[in-house]
């Protein structure tokens, strides 16, 4: 799927003007600030830049002006500046912030938040929600009867990924995990897999649960789709329940997972995708050092932070039509880990 071309944004105005990001607001709306003459060869550049990028402001940007202080809350349920420089949440962020600038609103991060139970809480003793006109939240698992409150409460909020009702439906941007894993799998059965395995984490998320739906739904030629715990095996362990059910082709739902299932299948001796092919159900959360193109799909996580902002936006100033919920389509990525069945020799005479 190709990318959206990056929109321009009063940013880009300042850098190629050579003036601040707030004289392009003042020339945009056309005024002055009480303490700021703006130079008419200041302006005038300015709006030569205009004109020459095409910029246009964004009518979500008109449309909260006026009426609110421009300020987006988000909220993360797992920490959202891990030390990895490749972050499962820093797309999202890039998203969320290219989006809120579009806007021109501020983003406010709430990191002040207890952990309570292994878990951070929104709500809380000090909590400074209301300083914002709305809150993103980010997290694989959202708490539940926090949603509840924030639908009782009607505080507008936006979820990045699919929730389930909360005490009323749940406003959201997600992906589309069951079409994703779905796809893989009719890719798989095309190729002639017929011995199918899906290797799970037991996670509870929506997130989890799509994935594994898709993988049901499309599965139903196969001679065999089974689900298998990945949860305090090693892949050792796992490698011998493939091998030993003839599985041909294992879907996983942990990139840290499949990494390790590639280096054991190697360790005996055997190829992937030669005599087992394995296909990765999204970006890894943490690095994982690999040299190795995974057949699988990406997770449009940048488009799922813009696309959040601009929804809440809508619900911000009253503009959305019903409660707003999206599934975003995943890109396929071919990679070079699934193979034909025919390709492998028989991994139970190895």
């Amino acid at each position: 799927m190709p990318s959206t071309p990056r929109r321009v944004t009063q940013r880009d105005i300042a850098r190629l003007a050579g003036v601040s990001q707030a004289t392009v607001s003042l020339v945009l709306n056309n005024r002055a600030d009480a303490d700021v003459r703006i130079a008419p060869e200041t302006r005038d550049r300015v709006l030569r830049t205009i004109a020459e990028t095409g910029y246009a402001a964004d009518p979500v940007a008109r449309r909260l002006a006026a009426r609110f202080n421009r300020i987006i809350g988000v909220f993360t349920y797992e920490p959202a500046f891990p030390s990895g420089s490749r972050d499962f949440f820093h797309p999202f962020l890039l998203g969320i912030e290219e989006y809120a600038e579009r806007a021109g609103c501020d983003l406010l991060l709430f990191t002040s938040a207890p952990v309570v139970d292994g878990r951070r809480r929104i709500f809380h003793q000090d909590n400074r929600l209301r300083l914002a006109d709305g809150c993103i939240l980010l997290g694989q698992e959202v708490d539940a009867t926090e949603l509840h409150r924030l639908n009782r409460d009607g505080f507008p909020y936006v979820a990045v990924g699919r929730r389930d009702d909360a005490g009323g439906p749940v406003p959201y941007v997600g992906a589309d995990y069951a079409a994703a894993v779905g796809e893989l799998v009719a890719l798989a059965l095309a190729r002639g897999h017929r011995r199918l395995a899906y290797l799970n984490t037991d996670m509870t998320a929506e997130s989890s649960a799509d994935r594994r739906r898709g993988f049901v739904e499309a599965a139903t030629a196969a001679e065999s789709a089974r689900h298998l715990t990945t949860v305090a095996r090693d892949a050792e362990a796992i490698l011998d329940d493939l091998l030993a059910d003839r599985t041909t082709v294992a879907f996983v739902e942990d990139f840290a997972t499949a990494v390790a299932l590639e280096l054991a299948t190697r360790r005996r001796g055997l190829t992937v995708p030669g005599d087992l092919s394995i296909l990765t159900l999204g970006d890894p959360t943490v690095p994982v050092p690999t040299d190795l193109a995974f057949t699988g799909f990406r997770i449009p996580r940048e488009e799922m932070g813009r696309q959040s902002v601009e929804v809440l936006a809508s619900v911000i100033d009253g503009s959305a039509v019903g409660v707003q919920q999206r599934l975003l389509p995943c890109e396929l990525v071919e990679g070079e880990t699934l193979g034909t069945p025919d390709r492998r020799s028989t991994a139970a005479e190895r």
